[in-house]
């Protein structure tokens, strides 16, 4: 079978001066980065927000599961489907992000004739946010031994130091470590450890911040350790945040690129949806809501983990209202939901697809209660029956009066999808009320346990005694009204990947909760979930080379 990249190789690019013009950006707010990728000026950022919106559209999915659901694919294929039905739209996405790319699951830049191009830089180094983000994470760290080496003038507790160092690569190696080691020059000897940098607050600051102001102040804000009195110590109390901010200061522009079909694509930002808030940048969905009839996005993993922290958080903070939600589903990871062995995915089983459709009945039943119109993009392999594809599309015209529209973009691009995009059109004229799960007002467990009864269907949640004291103590100290940010494992509803389906009345448990003041939200460490993944036995990194004239190659 032709790979993604054999795909994207068959397409001559176009000079990315006209793609931007394709969107109606002018020459001079471009900052090109070579033929095919470009920055956009802030200042014209800034000068487009008083146009007017564009409709905001969600794409997200089902859990994912080791036969695959094609979100980014189709997120891709509906943006090129909007435009060859004469809509104007523009597709906003993350960045990938190394780990998964030298790990197990690949890149992110889509796949089949649903592209963005070019795939190898878009997957590798790109523009540089992504090492920018990393420097001045760790540049605060650095800061902040420094000066604990200097005398320690704030008082800090050497046991109560939270801010870990980053690195974007999945090293299961650095989770815990041993700093400051040697004799006295090297600093104070104390336990710390590496996060993957999607998880880095850096990251959510960058994808929520609104401009470099806000950038800047919310950086400030970030909560590193306490003093030996209690007292929260920030990047701000270091002195540390013009710092950062100085090397955010490119990363912030949002990063233009194109799909195989040259339709324009903003691809910025990129914290993961199982450990962070799993979107793009706000200024990145801004300005595709300006620039297209249509602003087509995407949420990490599964719709109880992006769609629900695209809602509560992102669109909470930067006042957007998604005027429809798009749930991808495949019949092989459905019956792989309804218990078919991954071997057997591909083969006819509707008894399996019907215990998996439970699956995707929840999230059906989770977007709704959000009071957004739904539709469901039935994402084609071959191997796939007619006869199941009804099947699925009658439970959700019966169930939930939801369409289920069958796609053959990967295939066929953009027109294996004009009928998900006419549905897309036709949800948008319908009224959406959408409004977040919780109110801000809940306390922060009462948030928690929110989130667990209605999107995950728990039964309650199990604090950690830690867990508990520590929200005690971010309330009494004003952050009580910040959203939440769960963390926890991507694969089941529950925080135990080994249960598909729907499971219900399960418990979830929080053994960690981590502030996030700069970013905005508090987190949840769920489960055995970790914020520094490790490498699959045989990592992708291991298939990936350069021939012999240069060109990379092993990239999926």
């Amino acid at each position: 079978m032709t790979t993604d990249i054999e795909i994207a190789r068959t397409v001559t690019l176009r000079p990315i001066g006209e793609i931007a013009d394709r969107a109606g950006v002018p020459a001079d707010a471009v900052f090109a980065h070579g033929r095919h990728l470009a920055k956009l000026d802030l200042d014209y950022v800034e000068r487009v927000r008083s146009q007017p919106d564009g409709h905001l559209v969600l794409v997200t999915a089902i859990n994912p599961t080791p036969p695959g659901e094609g979100k980014t694919t189709t997120t891709i294929g509906l943006g090129d489907a909007l435009n060859r039905i004469g809509r104007r739209a523009v597709v906003a996405l993350r960045e990938p992000s190394l780990g998964p790319v030298f790990g197990r699951k690949g890149g992110a830049t889509g796949g089949g004739r649903a592209q963005v191009a070019p795939m190898e830089a878009v997957n590798l180094h790109f523009t540089g946010d992504f090492h920018a983000i990393t420097a001045a994470h760790n540049l605060l760290a650095a800061l902040l031994d420094n000066h604990l080496y200097w005398g320690n003038a704030l008082d800090i507790d050497p046991r109560a130091i939270t801010w870990r160092r980053v690195a974007d690569v999945n090293d299961r190696a650095l989770r815990k470590i041993v700093v400051g080691l040697g004799d006295g020059d090297n600093g104070a000897a104390r336990e710390t450890g590496f996060d993957i940098t999607v998880a880095s607050e850096v990251m959510a600051i960058l994808c929520l911040a609104d401009d470099l102001p806000d950038l800047q102040a919310r950086l400030a804000r970030v909560v590193v350790a306490r003093r030996r009195n209690g007292d929260p110590v920030t990047a701000g109390d270091l002195e540390a945040a013009g710092a950062m901010a100085a090397l955010l200061r490119e990363a912030i522009q949002p990063n233009l690129v194109q799909t195989l079909e040259a339709n324009p694509v903003l691809v910025h930002g990129g914290p993961f949806a199982n450990i962070a808030h799993g979107c793009n940048s706000v200024i990145a969905t801004r300005t595709a809501m300006k620039l297209g009839e249509f602003a087509v996005t995407e949420a990490g993993f599964g719709a109880d983990l992006g769609a629900e922290k695209f809602l509560d958080i992102k669109c909470r903070s930067a006042g957007l209202a998604p005027s429809a939600v798009v749930i991808v589903a495949t019949l092989r990871a459905l019956k792989y939901q309804g218990g078919a062995p991954l071997k057997n995915v591909r083969e006819p089983n509707q008894d399996a697809l019907t215990r998996g459709l439970a699956n995707l009945g929840r999230h059906i039943e989770n977007m709704q209660r959000f009071g957004v119109p739904v539709v469901v993009a039935i994402n084609h392999f071959a191997g796939d029956t007619e006869a199941e594809h009804a099947q699925l599309a009658g439970f959700c015209s019966e169930k939930f009066d939801v369409k289920a529209v069958v796609c053959r973009h990967w295939a066929e691009g953009g027109a294996g999808a004009e009928d998900l995009a006419r549905e897309v059109v036709a949800l948008v004229a319908k009224a959406s009320n959408f409004a977040p799960l919780y109110s801000l007002d809940l306390p922060l467990k009462e948030k928690i346990e929110t989130v667990a009864r209605s999107i995950y269907r728990a039964s309650g949640i199990a604090l950690s005694a830690r867990a508990e004291k520590d929200l005690a103590r971010f309330e009494r100290e004003g952050w009580g009204g910040l959203p939440i940010c769960i963390a926890k494992t991507p694969y089941s509803f529950s925080a135990d990947e080994t249960l598909l389906g729907a499971p219900e009345g399960h418990i979830l448990p929080v053994r960690e909760v981590r502030l996030s003041a700069g970013a905005g939200f508090v987190v949840a460490i769920c489960g055995n979930v970790m914020t520094m993944p490790g490498l699959p036995r045989i990592p992708s990194a291991t298939l990936i080379h350069l021939d012999a004239d240069g060109h990379i190659e092993g990239l999926f």
